[in-house]
Order: C-alpha cells, then structure tokens, then sequence
C-alpha cells in the first residue's frame, strides 16, 4: 500500500525491502532519536530491522497497526503508523519518527494529515491519539498544528536511556477533523 503526499514524498507500508534504508535514516540520527525513542539502541544492524518490520508485518495482519516508511525522492527518511488499533473502541495511536535531514520542511504535518485521513475514512477510527515526552517540543508541535487537543500529562509513563518520561496525550476525534485538511 502507498499513500502519495505529493511528487517527492510517499508513504509506503513498511516491508522488509526497507531495512537497509531505514538503518542509515536511523545512524543519520541515531543521537537525536535516542533522546526520547526507547526502540533505537536495539536497531544495531539490517538484520535487527528485518526483524522488527517482520513483527509490524504481523501486527498488520493480525489488525493491531498499520505502519508506513516516509520516502522522500524515494529514500527511506523516517517512519508513521497507526498503532494499538482497537477496533471495538475504533481508536489507534499514531507513533512517527524523521531523520534530521528530513526535519522542518513540512513532512511530517503532511504525513501525518494523510494518515489521519486515512484512519478515519479507510479504519473508520473513531478516536487519534498522539503521546510525546513533555521535553520534546519538536514532537509535541505536530499535534498542536493539526488541531489535536491536549487531555494532560501521563507521568513517568514511558522509560528511555534508564529515565522515566512524562509523556502529553493528545486526540482527535472523527467529527472534529477536517479531512483533506
């Protein structure tokens, strides 16, 4: 599956053919993203990718995500998904990441704008919920830009480089999102 944001930027769901693009995105930020993602010291090699993208293959499936690779002039820049799908709740979160290189040209807003849409109208999610550490201002203003509301702080809820991290909680609801916006 590939959503198309424009000429230069697709999302294209993540696949195994991903893994050594995705490393290099990662070494490319490797100290940036360890500051608040608790994933990236485990992401050493191709082979930890291909792992880890086989078990998001599975969680597609199995209906509980659905994740895609940012491509920018068709080289892996980052990632987003829909994760935690609950279907009887009809709610997802979404979860993203974007080398530096990528970072302050707007690709992220428009990632995420075409993955709400596509929650809402393809997954017919009811509720969008977005976490980011309290100390992560450049995460935090994506869902502000997009209209999400903030519902509070989630103290001490995710552990990163041996630290607890308060994470903001913010959703978005189906009738309150603009689609196409």
């Amino acid at each position: 599956m590939i959503i198309t944001i424009d000429q230069n930027i697709t999302l294209e769901q993540t696949a195994v053919k991903h893994a050594e693009g995705l490393l290099e995105a990662i070494n490319s930020s490797r100290a940036q993203l360890s500051e608040f993602l608790p994933w990236v010291p485990n992401m050493q090699s191709v082979g930890d990718l291909i792992a880890y993208i086989r078990k998001c293959e599975q969680l597609y499936e199995q209906g509980l995500e659905v994740s895609f690779v940012i491509m920018l002039d068709n080289q892996p820049v980052g990632r987003i998904g829909l994760h935690y799908l609950n279907v009887f709740n009809q709610s997802g979160a979404i979860g993203y990441w974007l080398a530096e290189s990528a970072q302050g040209r707007g690709i992220m807003i428009r990632s995420c704008k075409a993955l709400i849409d596509y929650g809402f109208k393809e997954l017919a999610l009811h509720r969008i919920e977005i976490k980011a550490a309290t100390l992560n201002l450049k995460s935090q203003a994506i869902p502000r830009k997009l209209g999400f509301q903030q519902e509070g702080v989630l103290r001490q809820s995710e552990k990163v480089n041996g630290k607890f991290l308060d994470l903001v909680l913010y959703s978005m609801l189906h009738h309150e999102w603009k689609m196409d916006a």
